[in-house]
């Protein structure tokens, strides 16, 4: 991936290029980066784009929403074991280095995929399909808690100052692409290539296999990659510390990027994850109109990232936060409820496009103030546990949750639930400190 993603991307590349000596090593660096963190997510979201069909081959058939509830449950426990991954790989990277750790992240999720790939049917060995499955998911998930973290704090690592929220806004750039590279590889397979019967059979079975061979070169590229100078510096000193230890001297800190996350989190997942399957059995549309409007709704949404990454850099962070907070607050439960009174599938993707657009304010800024909030020494640290905390809590189970109240009857409980959680963050916005002004950089 390169900042080619969008004619604002290319063009601010070439003014900073004149400005900057340096940025083409920079952007050489997000480059690396970028690529293993676009793989690692497509790893993550095919087993979500592909759970309508795989669902039967892991679990009892009785009732299609049962299915899903307990592919939603899997998907939950990939995330629950996500702050044991920030806090392991969190460490590691403070210790040895961020090209260390993401080189580490990046094999744990190639060797998920590639269980999930060769994994026999619940006909065929019984429980074991869905322990297998699980086992899976929570290497799946060690990957990806650390690598939220240590992926944040090497995109700010390299970046100017002036330019922080802009080059780490591609963190969402290439989260979200692999998002959309997951739902675009299900728009071939549906249309293109295989039937539903097929799919359901062992179609499914392609795109992991494809992940795990795609880890394959993200390794390498990670290999590859420099280390950042903010690292070295600190390793240079040679001076032994407990990453663990000064972290917990920073509780303010800590408790700011629980608040960051809250709301955030779970909108973000709400919107992509599960809106996928809110469209079908909500919405009711069919499954190909959702994956086309999750689609076309994602790649617009990818492209506005570092808009307003810029806007962060010449504005502030905390003003693009408040936009998210105030936002989300206000037309969250308008907007999923609209979306379940409309059957026009272009109608439902101007929708949800204005939700994602609405989410921006969070998802293109949060990984750099993040990291703004922590020194070097535990920055990895900092940022990962306490996100993945947070994100195992609200984002991971956004899904289920949405689902089983589905199916208790209350779905439009989880839209207030979903205001609320946005409500506490917009709290923690609007009394935080611009972290564009006030960071922990050298």
């Amino acid at each position: 991936m390169s900042l080619e993603s969008s004619g604002l991307a290319s063009s601010s590349a070439e003014s900073l290029s004149t400005a900057d000596p340096g940025v083409r090593q920079r952007l050489l660096s997000i480059f690396g980066g970028s690529v293993g963190n676009l793989i690692e997510w497509y790893d993550f979201y095919i087993y979500s784009a592909f759970s309508l069909y795989f669902a039967k081959s892991f679990f009892p058939h009785d009732n299609p929403v049962v299915e899903q509830l307990n592919t939603a449950g899997v998907f939950a426990l990939g995330f629950l074991i996500r702050p044991v991954g920030g806090w392991l790989m969190g460490l590691y990277a403070d210790l040895r280095g961020r090209r260390a750790a993401l080189s580490l992240s990046v094999t744990l999720m190639c060797l998920g995929s590639f269980i999930i790939a060769l994994c026999p049917t619940y006909e065929r060995i019984g429980i074991l399909a869905p322990v297998i499955l699980i086992l899976a998911r929570l290497l799946q998930g060690l990957s990806l808690g650390g690598e939220y973290g240590t992926s944040a704090t090497y995109l700010s690592e390299v970046a100017t100052s002036r330019h922080r929220g802009f080059y780490s806004s591609f963190q969402y750039v290439t989260l979200i692409m692999g998002q959309l590279l997951a739902t675009v590889t299900l728009l071939v397979l549906q249309r293109l290539v295989l039937t539903g019967p097929q799919l359901e059979a062992w179609g499914w079975r392609i795109p992991f296999l494809c992940g795990a061979a795609l880890a394959v070169f993200g390794f390498y590229m990670r290999r590859n990659m420099v280390e950042t100078e903010a690292f070295q510096a600190e390793a240079a000193k040679k001076t032994g510390h407990h990453p663990m230890r000064e972290l917990l001297r920073h509780p303010r800190e800590i408790a700011l990027v629980v608040g960051l996350t809250m709301g955030g989190t779970l909108a973000f997942y709400t919107y992509t994850v599960y809106m996928q399957k809110f469209l079908v059995n909500s919405v009711g549309l069919t499954r190909d109109q959702s994956t086309l409007i999750s689609v076309a709704s994602l790649f617009l949404y990818m492209l506005v990232q570092p808009v307003f990454g810029l806007i962060s850099d010449k504005v502030g962070r905390r003003p693009v936060l408040l936009w998210f907070g105030v936002m989300g607050t206000l037309c969250t439960v308008p907007l999923l409820t609209a979306l379940t009174r409309t059957r026009d599938a272009f109608t439902a993707f101007l929708l949800v496009l204005a939700a994602l657009v609405i989410i921006s304010g969070y998802t293109s800024i949060n990984a750099v103030v993040k990291a703004e909030l922590f020194p070097a020494r535990i920055r990895a640290l900092g940022v990962g546990l306490p996100y993945a905390l947070t994100v195992s809590i609200f984002g991971g189970t956004a899904e289920y949750v949405g689902t089983w109240l589905k199916l208790a009857g209350h779905e439009t409980w989880f839209f207030w639930y979903v205001t609320g959680c946005i409500l506490c963050s917009l709290l923690v916005y609007a009394f935080m400190r611009d972290t564009r002004q006030h960071h922990r950089f050298d």
